[in-house]
């Protein structure tokens, strides 16, 4: 089974959000979205759900059209809160599983089974309100996973978690994939990617501009070589060395490309000359630049603040992005209460339960 991204197209006035996206997820993977502010990160994994109406492409699950009844079965967590900060965490989470039509008495024990996972049993009868914006998450998490969804489509999942937190939510989305689902979710934290994911999917303008296995692209391209030299950190001894690229300059250890042909005793040599050379290896590129040679940019500084098109105020900003017939924005129900994937596409297509 699959998730198919096929030519998605959105345009806000003279902005372009998607301009003919394609990508797939198979089942049975931890697939990484990446890409800078925005890249149309937000605005496609609205679409799967029908928080964006396309201007062109489609979405399909196993070949067929995404709608209603696909999306019960699939698992939403947006990057924004989508929780009711009055009402209590396992209330809350039961009564997501029930908008997904999971039986009472089921919801009941997999709202406890998730908190649990996820770290919070013990905060079941608390109010979101009063928890920490990582506990938060982590009941958020738990709201995607209660109704035993086939596809988990995770926004920004791991932001605000402290590291047992990110450990814990990492470890749930690997064993979700191992389970034979789906798992796509964004990050812009590229060393938990490069550690959780078997493949990745960059953007950037609203366009694929690299995708694979993560094996295969950290394993391709330049040859990649990590040299140390004693006083002088900022690795002043490499500029200008022919066949030679400066890739990072991180804590004294200098990574760098080396095009086709370049020896590498040579580099040594010019390292030697410089000074004492505590360090010098080969080493297989990082997700960071893998990303960086394909947006052209580290991805720290890319973009403004804000997401751009996917955060553009008025009349190209979130209302543009209300679901069909004036629905709540994509990240809240009605009246600011969560959204769910029943909750955005309850079957019929009428309204969401009360």
């Amino acid at each position: 089974m699959t998730l198919r991204l096929e030519g998605l197209r959105r345009r806000y006035g003279a902005t372009v959000a998607l301009d003919g996206l394609s990508l797939s997820v198979p089942t049975g993977a931890v697939v990484g979205f990446l890409g800078p502010n925005g890249a149309g990160k937000t605005t496609a994994m609205r679409a799967v759900f029908g928080l964006v109406s396309l201007d062109a492409g489609q979405v399909t699950w196993q070949g067929r059209p995404v709608g209603a009844e696909e999306r019960r079965r699939f698992g939403y967590m947006p990057e924004e809160r989508g929780l009711y900060p009055g009402m209590r965490v396992g209330e809350q989470v039961e009564y997501l599983a029930r908008l997904h039509g999971v039986p009472a008495e089921r919801a009941f024990e997999l709202t406890r089974h998730w908190l649990q996972v996820v770290g919070v049993a013990d905060r079941a009868d608390a109010k979101v309100e009063a928890l920490s914006m990582g506990n938060q998450q982590r009941v958020q998490l738990a709201a995607a996973l209660v109704h035993d969804p086939e596809l988990l489509v995770l926004d920004e999942p791991l932001s605000g978690l402290d590291p047992a937190g990110v450990d814990a939510i990492g470890s749930v989305l690997v064993e979700q994939a191992a389970a034979g689902r789906g798992v796509l979710f964004s990050s812009h934290q590229l060393d938990l990617v490069e550690h959780l994911c078997e493949a990745v999917a960059i953007v950037d303008r609203g366009r694929l501009v690299a995708e694979g296995r993560v094996e295969d692209l950290t394993t391709s391209g330049s040859r990649r070589l990590v040299v140390r030299v004693e006083g002088d950190r900022q690795g002043r001894w490499a500029q200008g060395l022919p066949g030679v690229r400066v890739s990072q300059v991180q804590g004294g250890a200098v990574r760098l490309a080396l095009q086709p042909g370049t020896d590498s005793q040579m580099v040594l040599r010019a390292a030697m000359a410089a000074g004492q050379v505590t360090e010098f290896g080969f080493e297989r590129r990082r997700l960071s630049e893998v990303f960086r040679e394909a947006v052209g940019h580290p991805l720290d500084t890319a973009g403004a603040t804000g997401s751009g098109a996917e955060r553009t105020a008025g009349a190209t900003g979130r209302g543009a992005e209300r679901t069909a017939g004036g629905g709540a924005p994509a990240g809240t129900g009605r009246g600011g209460s969560p959204t769910s994937a029943a909750e955005v596409a309850p079957p019929g297509g009428g309204e969401p339960m009360p």
